[in-house]
This record gives structure tokens, C-alpha cells and sequence, in this order.
């Protein structure tokens, strides 16, 4: 079934109105969640009449239509890619196997765990972006973060509803529980440290969707490989809107490069002070904030040598990245795997069972590809005629988990001692005083087809309206 059914109080392309208990049951957590969305959701959008995206199928040939919607009315509901009746595991000791529609006993712990913590970010990043609709550079940009918000308030349902149909009491007691925790609460703060962290600028969430909804894009994807039908069904779809968010990253950031670049050869400086004083982000703070979510996303992957992560696969869990394009038996028993790890003040890598660094070969499937796109924002630059290249910093630079966590180590890296560290650390990371500057920065612009001027207009506007068109009705 790839329509979805807009006539029912939760918009679902999975014949919710057969199964009344579940029905009564999310319509149940909705009220929560709505409540949720007015203490800690967008700040000040209520009466907001936003040009939003909302899916009406999920065939991937034309499934969403574009119009003005509140936020608060957005038709948030459970859509699940089309089922294959003959789907077979592809991967882990159930290989060959038909996938599973049901949630096994003996795997229900672990799935349950993988469900909570996949759907404990979707909140988190809303409340983490919560203030930045008061500080926005234009209307285009307030549009592409609402469509974000909403859009995690959705993969928020999704989750939910996996939760509701598949695991009972304990299910339920879960989604109350992605409600309670809070990005950043002492006493209830979110699973993972990453969406604890706070989004306090633009350029923050730029770096935040470009680097941290890419972890997304890679979790969801190693999800989509599962055993378990409905979550594998789930993400595949979560996946379409998930480019969104990547793209408003990437684009985003590049616009902030494109005018200081603009800017530089105007003034003919590299000059930071200069470019500063004219309004812009230098290249140097841009560099730090890239190292900052860079090295805080690759942390979301995990310990580089994880038991949970065998079993996961084993287990016919978690997949890899595109594991049916692998050329291997899908098992890999007896294979192996370099990490690093440090051994006499050196880094060196090691040869380790395969099975238990599939976080590392995700974590290094992540960083191709965000390599490939900071090629893109340096190729802004080469345009431009500016020498300067942006960079991706070593993986073990600034890490906090695993076998690297809190080795110093410069961007390069080169290993240090803890008197460099402390001299040089604002020189790699974000400094309380460029934190400062680029709040310093964040005006709020609203109207149609004005920008602040720290960013580039983008190219062509949503949905091929123009780039002065009225996103938000402001009321």
C-alpha cells in the first residue's frame, strides 16, 4: 500500500483503522506529543502558515505536495515503504531466511534498544533548534528549518508507532519516555551526546545537518538492511526525507562560504578581523565549527571494538551501508578490520575481527562521504580564486568515545601534550569568543527575498517557486 490514507486522525499507509487497540493507542500519545511540540517545539511559530512538504505517498515518483500549513496541523502519521511478501535476510546467521514481520523472543531486547535510541534524536534535535526561527537570515532559510522540524517530529511517529505495535507494555512506557528526556536536561538529558549538545547559531545548524543528519543517513541505512520488516520498511522511507535535511546543510554551509569569499575579494583580504568587521564568517571560524560537529558526529558511531555491534548483525539486526552491494558472504566469520588505537604515545593500526568493528566500517563509510562533500564547499572557494581549502579533521581529534577518546591530538594528527592542547585548542574548536562573534551575527531577516548579510542567496528557491516567495505567513 503506498498511498496514505489523509481521512483518518493519524495519517498511515499501514491499515491503522484495522488494529483499533493500536489506533486507540497512538491516538492516545497524540495529545503528548502535540503538547510536546507547543513547550519545546519551534519558538513563537504558532500562528505561522509555513510552505511545507508533506508526503501523500511513498512511491518515490512525485510522493509529496507542497502548501501552507501550521506547524502545530501538520498531518504527521506512520508511512512505511511498500512490503515484499518474499523479502529474504540478506545478511547474519539468518541469511537466506524470510525476513521477519513479527519482533522474534530472542532478539526483542536488543531491537527495542535500537528502536528507543534511533528515536530518542528526532526529539532532540527539535529541542535543540528550538530558538533558531528568532535569529533566522531569511525567510528561505526559517521555510528549510520548519520542514526539518516537522519532518523529525515525523521519524519521531515512526518509531512510536514501531514501538506501540510491536513491543506491548514496554513499547508504550518507551514512547511516554522519548517525550520526558530533553536535549540537554541535567536530570534527563537524551541518549546520545551529540543532541545534547546546544545549536546556539546558523552556522551550528548548517554544520549540525550537513555532519550529524548525515549519522542519520548511515544509521537509517544500516537499518533499512534489518530482519525485522517493519523497521527496515520504516527507515527506507525516513531515508527520502532525510536528504532534506543534508542538503540544507550542505547548501547552507556553502552560502555562508560563497559570501565570505565574496567579501575577501571585494576587500582584496584574508585578513579574519577584516572580513569580521564586515560582517562575514572567516574562513578560520568556519574551519573550527566543521572540526567541532565533525568530530562530535563521528562519536555517534560508537566504540570503535563493540560486541553489541556482532551481535546486531549477526543477529540479521543492523546491516551495513548498502550491505547488497558488498561483494563478500554477508557473514564475515574469520574476517578482520583496522582500528586505531594508541600504543606507546604512537597511533597504529590494528587488525582486529570484522564483526566487531562494524561501527568503524560504518563510522568510515560516514567519513567518505563527508569528505566528499567538503570538496564541494573547497570547490566554492577554487571559483572564487581563494587559496584557503577547508578540511576534515584527523578521526582521532577530539573524540570522547572509544579507544581514542581523549587523546590529544591536533587536526593533522599529530598526538600532543596537554600544555599544546590547552594553548592551541581555540585554534581547532570553536572559541567562546567566535561563539560570541557569530551570535553577534544572527539578526533575524524575514522579509521575502532579503538575506543577512553573512550568507549568499541560494541558487533557485522550494519547489521551484522564487527565491522572494512568501515561505511563512507570519500572521
Amino acid at each position: 500500500m503506498s498511498s496514505i490514507d489523509y481521512s483518518q486522525k493519524i495519517p498511515n499507509n499501514v491499515n491503522l483503522s484495522d488494529d483499533r487497540t493500536l489506533q486507540r493507542a497512538l491516538e492516545s500519545w497524540q495529545p503528548n506529543f502535540i503538547n510536546w511540540w507547543d513547550d519545546v517545539g519551534p519558538e513563537g511559530s504558532t500562528n505561522f502558515d509555513v510552505y511545507l512538504r508533506t508526503a501523500v505517498s511513498v512511491d518515490p515518483n512525485g510522493w509529496a505536495q507542497f502548501g501552507h500549513v501550521k506547524m502545530r496541523d501538520y498531518r504527521w502519521g506512520i508511512f512505511l515503504n511498500p512490503g515484499d511478501a518474499e523479502r529474504k535476510i540478506h545478511f547474519g546467521d539468518h541469511l537466506g531466511e524470510k525476513a521477519w514481520q513479527d519482533v522474534p523472543g530472542e532478539h526483542r531486547a536488543n531491537l527495542r534498544r535500537i528502536i528507543v535510541t534511533q528515536g530518542d534524536t528526532e526529539p532532540a534535535s527539535v529541542e535543540q533548534q528550538r530558538h533558531l526561527g528568532l535569529t533566522c537570515p531569511s525567510q528561505y532559510d526559517l521555510r528549510n528549518l520548519f520542514q526539518v522540524n516537522v519532518e523529525e517530529g515525523r521519524h519521531l511517529w515512526a518509531m512510536v508507532y514501531l514501538l506501540h505495535k510491536h513491543f506491548g507494555r514496554d513499547g508504550r512506557e518507551e514512547a511516554e519516555a522519548l517525550l520526558q528526556r530533553q536535549s540537554g536536561d541535567q536530570d534527563n538529558p537524551r541518549i546520545l551526546g551529540a543532541f545534547n549538545e546546544k545549536t546556539p547559531d546558523w552556522l551550528a545548524f548548517f554544520m549540525f545537518t550537513y555532519f550529524t543528519d548525515r549519522d542519520g543517513k548511515f544509521q537509517l541505512s544500516a537499518l533499512a538492511e534489518s530482519a525485522f520488516d517493519p523497521l527496515a520498511r520504516t527507515t527506507k522511507f525516513m531515508l527520502t526525507e532525510e536528504a532534506h535535511h543534508m542538503f540544507v546543510g550542505e547548501s547552507g554551509v556553502s552560502r555562508v562560504i560563497q559570501r565570505t569569499a565574496q567579501l575577501m575579494n571585494e576587500l582584496k583580504t584574508d585578513d579574519p578581523q577584516k572580513i569580521r568587521a564586515a560582517g562575514a564568517i572567516d574562513l578560520g571560524t568556519i574551519q573550527r565549527y566543521l572540526n567541532f560537529h565533525y568530530s562530535v558526529t563521528i562519536d555517534l558511531f560508537g566504540a570503535d571494538q563493540s560486541s553489541n555491534a556482532a551481535i546486531f548483525y549477526s543477529s540479521g539486526l543492523k546491516g551495513r551501508y548498502e550491505e547488497g552491494k558488498r561483494d563478500d558472504d554477508h557473514l564475515l566469520k574469520g574476517q578482520t578490520y583496522k582500528v586505531l588505537e594508541v600504543q606507546n604515545g604512537q597511533l597504529v593500526e590494528k587488525e582486529v575481527p570484522m564483526l566487531n568493528a562494524l561501527n568503524e566500517v560504518l563510522r568510515d563509510d560516514f567519513i567518505k562521504d563527508s569528505v566528499a562533500g567538503v570538496g564541494r564547499w573547497n570547490k566554492v572557494l577554487e571559483k572564487a580564486g581563494i587559496p584557503t581549502r577547508l578540511t576534515v579533521p584527523h578521526k582521532a581529534f577530539n573524540r570522547q568515545i572509544g579507544a581514542l577518546a581523549g587523546i590529544r591530538m591536533s587536526p593533522e594528527g599529530r598526538i600532543v601534550n596537554d600544555a599544546e592542547w590547552a594553548a592551541k585548542k581555540d585554534e581547532w574548536l570553536p572559541s567562546p569568543e567566535d561563539f560570541a562573534f557569530v551570535a553577534s551575527l544572527m539578526g533575524r531577516v524575514v522579509e521575502p527575498g532579503q538575506f543577512a548579510n553573512w550568507i549568499a542567496p541560494p541558487v533557485m528557491g522550494i519547489n521551484r517557486q522564487p527565491v522572494d516567495y512568501e515561505y511563512v505567513r507570519f500572521n
